[in-house]
C-alpha cells in the first residue's frame, strides 16, 4: 500500500475508531454471534440473525485490517507557518468562484477527505488544481462535471 497523508487530527480520529472497533465493537459482535447461536439451536443454515451477525463481524474485521494498514503507512502532514502563501498539503485555503460566497477548505490526504467538513483531498480535481498556487491566483479546476474557475483569496 502506498503512503497515506494524514493530518494529526485525522490520524487521531482513525486511531480512535480502530481502538473502538478492537475493544468495544468486537465484544458487541461476539456477544451477538453467541446469542444468535444459542437461539438457533444449532440450525444456522437459515437463521437470519446469525447470518446478520456473521456479516457484521466480517465488516468489523475488514475495517480493522483496513485501518491498521492505513495507519501503518500514514505520513503525517506537518503544519507549517506558510509564510510564502503557497498552497500545499495541510494548507487551509479560502477560494471564491464567481459571485458566490468564499469557501474555506483544508487540503488533506485522500483518507480523511470530507468536503462537507471543508476537507478536500490533494488528489481531487480541486485539490490538484490548488496545490502550488498563491493568494490572488485564478485557478481552472477540471472536474468530471465540467471545468470552473476559482480565485485563491487566502492561504492559511
Amino acid at each position: 500500500m502506498t503512503s497515506q497523508f494524514l493530518t494529526k487530527e485525522g490520524y487521531d480520529k482513525l486511531e480512535a475508531e480502530l481502538n473502538f472497533l478492537r475493544t468495544e465493537k468486537r465484544k458487541e459482535v461476539a456477544q451477538r454471534l453467541h446469542e444468535a447461536a444459542e437461539s438457533s439451536l444449532g440450525e444456522f443454515v437459515e437463521d437470519p440473525e446469525f447470518e446478520a451477525a456473521k456479516n457484521e463481524q466480517s465488516f468489523v474485521e475488514g475495517r480493522i485490517r483496513e485501518l491498521e494498514l492505513l495507519l501503518a503507512n500514514a505520513k503525517l502532514i506537518q503544519k507549517t507557518s506558510n509564510k510564502d502563501g503557497v498552497v500545499d498539503l495541510g494548507s487551509t485555503v479560502v477560494i471564491k468562484e464567481g459571485r458566490n460566497k468564499p469557501e474555506e477548505y483544508q487540503i488533506v490526504g485522500a483518507a480523511e477527505a470530507n468536503p462537507r467538513e471543508g476537507k478536500v483531498s490533494h488528489v481531487s480535481p480541486l485539490g490538484k488544481a490548488l496545490i502550488g498556487k498563491k493568494e490572488g491566483d485564478k485557478v481552472e479546476v477540471l472536474a468530471p462535471s465540467g471545468s470552473f474557475t476559482v480565485k485563491v483569496v487566502e492561504v492559511k
